[in-house]
């Protein structure tokens, strides 16, 4: 079954991805843990920041973690480097999103997963439950951390990953894992609670690109991205031509920029509706691919959707803290 995974991989790969991607099937790698001695804390890379948040939320004291994709940088579109297969080489462990968030990093996922332990963290979820865009190719929405009761099922994955490799602290990280979701789970609570409070008829959330359909599925709003799912695509004339021409009709006060992809659509859409007499503000900068900066709350998965929940909820004339549920924000 592993061989059978990186196998596929390599050839959707190789055939530019035409065909439905599904979650991975657990470790690539034919290497058992117990070929390799661990050394503690366990050297860990992890692609992006939410992935990153997982990962040493799980592992505790007995991983130290390495965040290859760092803060405003736009998944979809990067490429390895030479400083992040040194990062992965680096690593005992390597985890990802899965989902083809990390499309561009997939030949070097698949070589690395040859010598050592490689996990998608999405490879619990349902097929079910995840969405399939019309217009992304046949492929899943990789987004699902814009849900934290969906992304709460990561949190297993991970376990299961790190008591695979590791299962000497096998309590450890089943103790860390709950705690962890109940941490989710009022999070989940917060944004349920948030965003119904805004007005029926300002339910509305515009943003650059499409990563936002779980959040609008989860928390009841009609989401509409100027860009498609992936932020590779382009955004054509006629769709920023019907987004003014609904946010004229609607009377929508408020769009959303994003911190890892340009502003250009998102102030091409305020300009078009001004032409048309119609004011609109930017209601806030939003996280999407990416978290906040490292050190800082908004830096954590907690704090990244802490943030989205509020500024958006306050934007659309919602009830929300100023400074989020816990009273953290620095926005």
């Amino acid at each position: 079954m592993r061989r059978l995974f990186a196998f596929t991989l390599l050839l959707s790969f190789l055939v530019g991805c035409q065909t439905k991607e599904t979650p991975s099937t657990g470790k690539t790698s034919n290497q058992s843990p117990a070929e390799k001695q661990l050394s503690y804390p366990i050297p860990v890379a992890a692609t992006v920041g939410m992935v990153a948040d997982l990962v040493t939320n799980v592992g505790g004291e007995y991983v130290t973690v390495t965040q290859i994709m760092g803060s405003g940088v736009d998944p979809h579109m990067h490429k390895a480097s030479r400083d992040d297969v040194q990062m992965i080489m680096n690593a005992d462990i390597v985890f990802y999103s899965g989902l083809m968030l990390e499309g561009k990093m997939a030949d070097t996922l698949i070589k690395v997963s040859r010598n050592k332990p490689v996990f998608a963290v999405t490879e619990l979820i349902d097929q079910k439950s995840l969405l399939e865009p019309e217009d992304f190719n046949g492929h899943y929405d990789p987004h699902l951390w814009m849900d934290v009761a969906a992304w709460s099922l990561c949190v297993d994955a991970v376990k299961d990953a790190l008591t695979e490799v590791d299962p000497t602290h096998a309590q450890a990280y089943q103790k860390n894992a709950t705690e962890y979701k109940k941490q989710l789970e009022i999070l989940h609570e917060y944004g349920l609670k948030s965003t119904k409070s805004i007005p029926k008829d300002s339910r509305i959330l515009i943003t650059s690109h499409d990563a936002f359909n779980y959040f609008g599925r989860a928390y009841g709003l009609n989401v509409q991205g100027i860009q498609g799912i992936s932020t590779e695509s382009e955004a054509g004339l006629k769709r920023i031509n019907d987004l003014v021409d609904m946010l004229v009709k609607k009377n929508v006060k408020a769009v959303f920029v994003e911190s890892s992809v340009s502003k250009k659509n998102i102030t091409a859409l305020i300009d078009g509706a001004k032409a048309q007499g119609h004011e609109i503000k930017i209601g806030g900068e939003l996280f999407s691919d990416a978290m906040g900066q490292a050190g800082t709350y908004e830096g954590t998965y907690v704090g990244m959707l802490d943030h989205n929940f509020t500024i958006v909820t306050r934007a659309l004339g919602g009830n929300a803290p100023e400074k989020g549920m816990q009273g953290k924000l620095s926005h």
